[in-house]
């Protein structure tokens, strides 16, 4: 089978060849056969012996002629299936012969393309040497492509970049080389291409000119570094200069302090207090540039440390009521009782915005008050803190620029009120970088509204705890004559416990509805009028068990109606309130006990603690020499680190070792580290007591704490000194000597 077919393959390739001599060949063998049959029917039907018949030679030749009529038949089917086949091959052929035409057109266009191509491409075999190269590369190479194919042409590689190769195989890789058009930055990418099945696969490379990106990548990193170090450079010379600052603001804070507390003139007072509160606000501004500098540098670094919620809005509003009641405004505090006691996050931060957006409430109110709100955000853990004051207000095109540093509402407020126009700024970069948002909400004359949205996790020991036992006023009256913003917020959170709060401002209206039921408790602001107040409480002694008076901090103290059975201290804390109304109402007493929620302050014990301070500025060692001495301490002075060394060891030589080192972080000969680090090396070797040391430094970036912590220190204050935090750190240190040596005295 395999035979035959082979023969007529090779008939078929030969007819194909030579076309002429097969038709002679074929007219040849059809004559042959005719001629033939022909001559030998006439000559077999002349012969005498053929038995000639007539009838049956008609009957063979209409049968003869009837089988070529239907060989001519067959033969005419045969052919018109053939011309339909024809037909249809030429259609084919002319569709191929389009296509091979448009195959050739796109060949063309994209070899042209392939040949044009911005990028070198170059393809090699597998011994190295070029089969093709386009024209970029030819032109980059400076040579023909004639001259190129065949040879191992490459270029000389100045610099050779980071390689990498991808999941295809792919290798990608960068190269500096030389050409004669100078240095160029080549981005290749080399793979395996095969052309040809019988062919080895050959080495494709394409590579890309990125000369340009290259420089400016290089450029940008360049420009990144010294960026970096500019910035580094501004973090030391902010440090640097804020030590220097605080230094002679810690004599001039301090030392007005001290001034203050001798015997002056009213007008020596009143230039003292200048001098003052003059310092105190250059600190102000120091802290704000510190902080920016840090927001700048990426060096804000936020705590997650569970704190009290409601202690942190209190704390807030009592370090603001002083400069409230001072331009005779009110302060109040709100935390919804649906809040947690307790929250993760980054106390001082938070505190450091409500303080500056309250402040601020404060500075631009001259009438009314300040309302500081707390309740449940609209996204889970999300917590609501709402500033409201009853100021100047703000317009709607200046709503977006305050926010922006070193900007204002406008120049006459600038001019009118001051400001660097930075606390804003650091607010808004200070909650967004806890994941929140801050809003405003505001119109010219009719005050501002601050919201400051973040969420704050619950804390992990805060669950089924209160803040405080909320007293059940279900069902009791209460009345409340006040006017102002803290009078509705106490409604507010009197009605929150169940109570019928009655609220009205006229005491006349007061006095008119107190015959009307059975008041269970009956709160009278003072700031009514102290003769107001008093006929108000003289008038509800019959009708309510409970009579409290409302009073600033500036008038606790003064003596007030005995029909009053106690006083709340504004601005009033949630858990005051609810242990004045929680209590059994006492006699009336002009000598009433002190306010529940304010804890006694702790004192240092008779005799002091021995104090050694290194402190090389001769003001400021002056200032503590001062300070300390009036707080009943004993005080040595070394000017430098060498000086503290000294005599730390000749007292605990002496075994008289000092109770509390005061260490100085900058000093000559020997800084605070280092000295630090010395003593308790020494202690560590002798096995001697740990002597608390406390850092005094004027640096607040965290590298410095970290330095402090790391070198063995207990903590650290920073200046310009609060006289009330050194008392208290003293005060507690001495309270735990006092322990220890009551502990020691007991033991037998």
């Amino acid at each position: 089978m395999d035979r035959t077919f082979r023969i007529k393959v090779r008939m078929r390739r030969f007819r194909r060849r030579h076309p002429k001599i097969a038709f002679a060949i074929r007219s040849f063998m059809i004559f042959s056969a005719t001629f033939g049959g022909a001559y030998g029917f006439v000559t077999g039907s002349r012969s005498e012996n053929s038995g000639y018949d007539p009838n049956a030679f008609a009957i063979g030749a209409s049968f003869l002629f009837a089988l070529a009529c239907l060989g001519l038949a067959t033969l005419s089917m045969r052919l018109r299936f053939v011309a339909k086949r024809m037909r249809k091959l030429a259609a084919h052929n002319e569709a191929l012969i389009d296509r091979n035409w448009e195959l050739k057109e796109a060949e063309e266009r994209a070899r042209s393309l392939f040949e044009s191509q911005g990028d070198l491409i170059v393809l090699r075999d597998h011994q190295g040497r070029i089969t093709f190269a386009n024209d970029a590369y030819c032109a980059l190479a400076g040579q023909a492509r004639s001259a190129l194919v065949g040879t191992r042409f490459d270029f000389d590689v100045l610099e050779q970049g980071d390689s990498a190769r991808e999941a295809s195989g792919t290798r990608i890789h960068d190269q500096k080389i030389s050409t004669p058009l100078g240095a160029r930055w080549i981005a290749w990418r080399e793979g395996l291409v095969r052309h040809d099945a019988g062919r080895p696969a050959e080495l494709q490379s394409v590579g890309r000119d990125v000369t340009d990106r290259t420089e400016t990548e290089r450029a940008l990193s360049d420009a990144r570094d010294q960026a970096d170090a500019a910035n580094r450079a501004k973090s030391r010379f902010l440090a640097m200069a804020s030590h220097e600052i605080r230094t002679p603001l810690n004599g001039i804070i301090g030392m007005g302090g001290l001034l203050l507390d001798t015997t002056l003139t009213p007008e020596q007072t009143t230039y003292a207090r200048a001098v003052k509160t003059s310092g105190e606000a250059l600190m102000t501004l120091i802290e704000e540039l510190l902080d920016y500098s840090k927001i700048e540098a990426g060096k804000l670094d936020l705590e997650q440390r569970p704190f009290a919620l409601s202690t942190l809005i209190e704390e807030v509003t009592e370090l603001l009521a002083p400069r409230a009641q001072a331009k005779k405004l009110e302060i109040a505090a709100y935390v919804d009782e649906r809040l947690p006691l307790e929250v993760t996050g980054d106390a001082a931060r938070l505190r450091q915005v409500l303080l500056n957006l309250a402040g601020n409430a404060i500075k631009f109110t001259s009438s009314g008050g300040v309302a500081l709100i707390v309740e449940p955000g609209i996204w889970p853990n999300e917590i609501s803190f709402l500033v409201r004051d009853t100021g100047i207000g703000i317009a709607p095109e200046a709503q977006s620029r305050i926010f922006r540093e070193f900007e204002q509402a406008d120049d006459r407020v600038a001019r009118t009120y001051g400001g660097t126009g930075l606390g804003l700024a650091i607010s808004e970069r200070i909650v967004k970088r806890m994941g929140g948002r801050i809003t405003l909400e505001s119109a010219p004359g009719k005050g501002s509204t601050f919201e400051v949205a973040i969420p704050l996790a619950l804390s992990q020991g805060d669950a089924g705890r209160t803040a405080f036992p909320s007293p059940d006023l279900s069902g009791k009256s209460i009345l409340l004559v006040a006017d102002g913003i803290e009078a509705s917020l106490i409604a507010r959170r009197l009605e929150r416990w169940g109570g019928q709060t009655c609220l009205v401002a006229d005491a006349a209206v007061a006095e008119a509805l107190l015959p009307e039921r059975s008041w269970h408790a009956v709160l009278v602001d003072r700031a009514l009028g102290a003769a107001v107040a008093d006929r108000v409480g003289e008038a509800a002694r019959a009708h309510a068990t409970q009579r409290l008076v409302l009073l600033t901090p500036s008038s606790r103290h003064e003596k007030f109606s005995a029909d009053f059975t106690g006083f709340l201290v504004k601005p009033l804390r949630a858990a005051s309130l609810a242990a004045r109304l929680a209590l059994t109402p006492e006699v009336a007493s002009p000598d009433l006990a002190p306010d529940p929620a304010e804890p006694a302050p702790v004192r240092a014990p008779a005799g002091g603690l021995s104090i050694l301070v290194a402190e090389d500025n001769e003001i400021n060692a002056l200032l503590m020499r001062s300070l300390l001495t009036k707080l009943g301490h004993r005080v040595v002075i070394a000017v430098h680190g060498e000086a503290a060394l000294e005599s730390w060891l000749a007292a605990s030589s002496a075994g008289t070792p000092y109770d509390l080192v005061l260490m100085d972080i900058q000093m000559p000969q020997l800084d605070g580290i280092e000295a630090t680090k010395r003593i308790r090396a020494h202690e560590a070797a002798t096995g001697s007591q740990h002597t608390p040391v406390l850092a005094l430094t004027a640096n607040t970036l965290v590298e410095d704490r970290y330095a402090c912590f790391e070198a063995g220190m207990n903590g650290f204050l920073i200046k310009p000194l609060d006289r009330e935090k050194l008392d208290e750190a003293l005060a507690v240190l001495a309270a735990a000597r006092q322990l220890a040596v009551e502990r020691q005295a007991t033991l037998p």
